[in-house]
């Protein structure tokens, strides 16, 4: 993912609202979210071209939602860290990261011991060299928590609230009853989880049920202005190309949009829309279930 927009607990009749872009090069193999035949439970999309996956390891994914029996749910979701002088061709695939959570089941750890949001977080912050630059967020539907592995920062559960991230090494957050000006985060706030931020939480003060104003927020084209971009390592005209929510280069681009929405009573929707190249629109995909939240 490039960015992630999330509203957790910031509405009383709903638990989770997430909507997320996943940038990648066109080229690279990708299949559209899907329930996984060899991972009961778990839906997402599957990232098929990632390097670094060992071998007979199931493909990674970007973002998803593992759903299990007697209250077992698990939402992960990851951003890389952009920074080209900081790539190991040898680096374990972020996705891999992700299918640890939400299969529920580690290397790290013996399955029937396998460890909530906190625990996961507390664990791999041990090992930062183990994979590339990222910014991981998972949860239990319970609690929701936060790690980069590049940044100084420890491991964090996220509060009720808004909370935003894309390719730095922060995340961005504000208070359910959110004014743009309440935003914090340790760095400059970069333009697109800003605003993104900002309209999520508009959205759901007004029509949190309301997928495609969801989808609305994440087509958002708009370039930041010159003088509020981010300087992540890649050239200028890259850089502005990146800014956008929705990213409509000629080689990269964003190759999905989600939403994820789950309400109080346990009901969620997840919908998935698909890109080719500068925004070619391939297709939507929308699973609508039951959770148990009571555990």
């Amino acid at each position: 993912m490039c960015l992630v927009l999330i509203g957790w607990r910031a509405h009383p009749e709903y638990r989770l609202i997430v909507a997320a872009n996943r940038d990648e090069f066109y080229t690279r193999p990708t299949e559209s979210m899907r329930w996984w035949p060899e991972a009961p439970g778990l839906l997402a999309g599957r990232d098929t071209g990632a390097v670094g996956r060992a071998a007979g390891e199931p493909p990674g994914t970007w973002l998803g939602l593992s759903t299990h029996p007697h209250g077992d749910n698990r939402f992960a979701a990851v951003t890389n860290v952009r920074n080209p002088a900081d790539q190991r061709v040898d680096a374990r695939s972020r996705g891999a990261l992700l299918m640890d959570f939400l299969r529920g089941a580690s290397d790290r750890a013996p399955a029937s011991e396998f460890p909530g949001p906190e625990k996961y977080v507390l664990d791999v912050a041990t090992a930062p060299d183990d994979y590339n630059g990222y910014n991981l967020v998972v949860s239990d539907l319970r609690t929701l928590w936060w790690h980069s592995n590049r940044s100084a920062a420890e491991p964090s559960e996220l509060p009720p609230g808004f909370h935003g991230l894309s390719n730095g090494t922060f995340v961005t957050s504000g208070p359910p009853a959110l004014a743009e000006a309440n935003l914090t985060a340790p760095a400059p706030i970069w333009p697109k989880v800003r605003a993104g931020v900002a309209q999520l939480r508009e959205v759901v003060r007004t029509e949190p049920g309301a997928v495609d104003r969801y989808f609305e927020v994440l087509a958002d084209r708009t370039e930041a202005p010159d003088e509020l971009l981010p300087r992540t390592g890649v050239p200028d005209d890259m850089e502005r190309a990146l800014s956008a929510r929705f990213i409509a280069h000629t080689v990269h681009g964003t190759r999905a949009s989600t939403v994820l929405v789950v309400r109080e009573d346990g009901a969620f929707e997840m919908v998935e829309r698909s890109f080719g190249r500068l925004g070619e629109e391939l297709g939507e995909i929308v699973v609508r279930g039951l959770l148990d939240l009571t555990g």
